[in-house]
């Protein structure tokens, strides 16, 4: 299975998806870590300049048609993935992702190798309340 982490310097699990620089992804067979390999990420800087979202708050917010293409083109590069570990998202992000079959985990754990642990253990908490609004 495969495991993507947001990260803005490879190492740390970043507070927000949208923002964040980079995907980790981390490869899990028989409960080890196998494998890790980063990945570019397009954010909102990429998206700068739409300025059209459905009549939503400005370019970067709301769950408009823009909004919702702008989240599958940040979700592309991790398809083949099953969970998204990240410090916070929107809600719009979250759907998303489940709706492209990948598990969004809220977290805070700060260490992706700490992240990866608990993972594997069973008890990496998702807090729901780091769902930006």
């Amino acid at each position: 299975m495969k495991i993507a982490f947001v990260s803005d310097n490879a190492k740390n699990v970043s507070q927000h998806f949208g923002r964040a620089r980079y995907y980790v992804v981390v490869t899990v067979e028989n409960g080890q870590a196998v494998k890790n390999e980063v990945r570019e990420k397009l954010g909102h800087t990429h998206f700068a300049g739409d300025t059209h979202d459905e009549g939503h708050h400005g370019p970067l917010h709301g769950f408009g048609l823009q909004a919702q293409h702008r989240h599958d083109r940040m979700i592309e590069a991790i398809n083949d993935c099953e969970v998204l570990v990240a410090g916070g998202m929107g809600a719009g992000a979250r759907e998303s992702l489940q709706a492209r079959g990948i598990l969004p985990i809220l977290t805070n754990v700060v260490s992706i190798d700490e992240a990866v642990k608990a993972y594997i253990e069973g008890c990496l908490e998702d807090h729901t309340e780091r769902i930006h609004q």
